[in-house]
């Protein structure tokens, strides 16, 4: 996809990300957004698509850290390195309705916001458009409405997850009735982004092109289809959907953990989704003006160091500088997104995943700070400060592997025997003996589940997967509350309600009927 950017997807490009929801109580976006004579060929819908991955590399999304920001901090792996005011709010659950409106490079809980339902809403559209288009081919049709209901699904996925009860439609509906609508419950929502999912599943490829890879396939999904059904406690289905991936898909893990996160290797065998990013590209857009300094992906300069904080011993900072350049490298991060603490401190020291998740010592020089390698890219030619071509992983196998075994072990009748079998591998590459793989073999239920609370930890640090964990697994309170932070007092603050975000202050002013149904605003007021 990173070829995908002729003058058509940059004027529907425009067109769909230049709405904002202050927008929405003045004009038609039917009008707007999609004019009639825009679906008149084959290109013109998948263009339109386009247009909707374009939202998803946001940077309140994926392109920087914005859904970090829910899924990781605030947990128990992921830390900033000092107080910055649309870091610490959420990570320190001192996040209310007015600071939730606060947007600092375009990160905040109302960009979020804002940006899922921007995505509903173009979905919504592409649908309708699209749909009994005889300019437009059957086959084309059929996968473009499928794509369209596979990215309107995760977009509602995360909506639930991040705020419950939701606005929900699935129509191109008029302005008058998008500003009225109130909340549906979760439940509803997640039962219409099964049916798009298990739609999207049985139309969409099972494999693209080269020049396709960026585009989510059947298999992202099913693996969300799996993660709703272990939301859901069904364990048994969530077990047959990992199955059908790991025995049917072409993806399967690699035998190094390092190679996983190899930028030279961005498209290997164990990623089943990463969105595609490329230096000196325009095309990410925020409400319809061009990224100024992000042209790539903006992730990595928020967990590569910054020379300021380094090293230690600061006294060896020309010298640190000096080995740096030598190499075509610069610490030109911000330092916002560093293990935590707690994370650095407890992760097993004979784990060959350590190095890729805690880094304490660079060219022979103690840091202030512990980093996440996997998640950086240092190299000045090819991935200059907010302009990296690092693709964002989203998905990949090791975590299917993971969910099968939570799976097995958890379903009536399940072995946690069995369930080592599926993470096996995981565990043989992240140990350099048997015995110290097989650690965790043959335990009983109760253990074996409390070890796949750390199995998921090491493996899958700094993916955004970990908050989702600790609320679906009902202990976020407890383990934040036993947790030791650098930054602020996460652990004194934390509430019940914190497992959902408010929904932001303005929007409330927009739509007074979105506290019809919970006047507290997931227990913000």
């Amino acid at each position: 996809m990173k070829k995908l950017n002729n003058k058509y997807f940059y004027i529907f490009l425009m067109i769909f990300t230049c709405i904002s929801c202050e927008s929405f109580l003045e004009e038609d976006p039917r009008d707007i957004i999609a004019p009639e004579n825009f679906f008149a060929s084959n290109a013109d819908a998948r263009q339109a698509i386009n247009g909707v991955y374009s939202i998803y590399k946001n940077n309140s999304m994926y392109g920087q850290v914005g859904l970090d920001l829910f899924y990781d901090n605030g947990s128990d792996i992921i830390e900033p390195n000092r107080p910055v005011g649309f870091v610490t709010p959420i990570g320190n659950y001192t996040m209310d309705e007015a600071l939730a409106d606060e947007s600092s490079q375009r990160m905040s809980v109302s960009d979020t916001w804002k940006d899922c339902y921007k995505i509903v809403l173009n979905c919504n559209i592409i649908i309708d458009r699209v749909s009994d288009n005889d300019a437009i081919s059957p086959g084309v049709q059929t996968e473009v409405i499928a794509e369209a209901r596979l990215l309107r699904g995760m977009a509602y996925w995360h909506i639930t997850n991040l705020w419950g009860d939701a606005p929900f439609y699935t129509d191109n509906i008029n302005i008058n009735e998008i500003r009225v609508l109130g909340r549906t419950d979760k439940e509803i929502i997640l039962a219409s982004v099964l049916a798009d999912l298990e739609f999207a599943e049985a139309n969409l490829p099972a494999v693209y092109s080269d020049d396709q890879r960026g585009r989510a396939s059947k298999w992202v999904a099913s693996i969300v289809l799996a993660k709703i059904y272990m939301l859901q406690e069904e364990w048994q289905l969530g077990l047959d959907k990992c199955l059908e991936i790991i025995n049917q898909s072409p993806y399967s893990l690699l035998n190094s953990y390092a190679d996983v996160f190899d930028p030279a290797n961005e498209y290997n065998a164990e990623l089943i989704w990463s969105l595609d990013f490329a230096k000196d590209i325009r095309g990410q857009f925020e409400e319809g003006v061009p990224s100024i300094a992000g042209n790539g992906n903006w992730r990595p300069s928020m967990f590569n160091p910054r020379l300021r904080d380094e090293p230690l011993n600061t006294a060896q900072r020309g010298a640190l500088s000096a080995a740096l350049t030598a190499r075509g490298e610069s610490f030109n991060g911000t330092g916002l997104q560093i293990a935590s603490k707690d994370f650095a401190e407890k992760f097993p020291l004979n784990d060959l995943r350590r190095p890729l998740n805690v880094l304490d010592n660079y060219l022979g020089f103690d840091l202030a700070f512990p980093y996440m390698p996997k998640n950086m890219n240092l190299n000045l030619d090819t991935s200059p400060r907010f302009n990296h071509s690092d693709n964002r992983i989203v998905f990949r196998m090791a975590d299917v592997h993971l969910m099968a075994a939570e799976c097995e072990n958890e379903r009536p009748g399940g072995s946690p025997a069995v369930a080592f079998e599926y993470i096996r591998p995981i565990r043989e590459r992240a140990f350099a003996t048997l015995q110290e793989a097989e650690a965790i073999n043959g335990l009983s239920q109760q253990a074996f589940r409390e070890a796949i609370y750390d199995e998921r930890k090491w493996e899958l640090a700094g993916e955004a997967h970990r908050r989702y964990d600790l609320i679906r697994w009902g202990i976020l309170l407890e383990v934040v509350q036993n947790t030791e932070y650098r930054i602020g007092e996460p652990n004194l603050n934390i509430r019940p309600w914190h497992v959902l975000l408010p929904i932001p202050l303005n929007e409330l002013q927009l739509n007074p009927k979105l506290l019809e149904s919970d006047p507290t605003n997931n227990g913000y007021r």
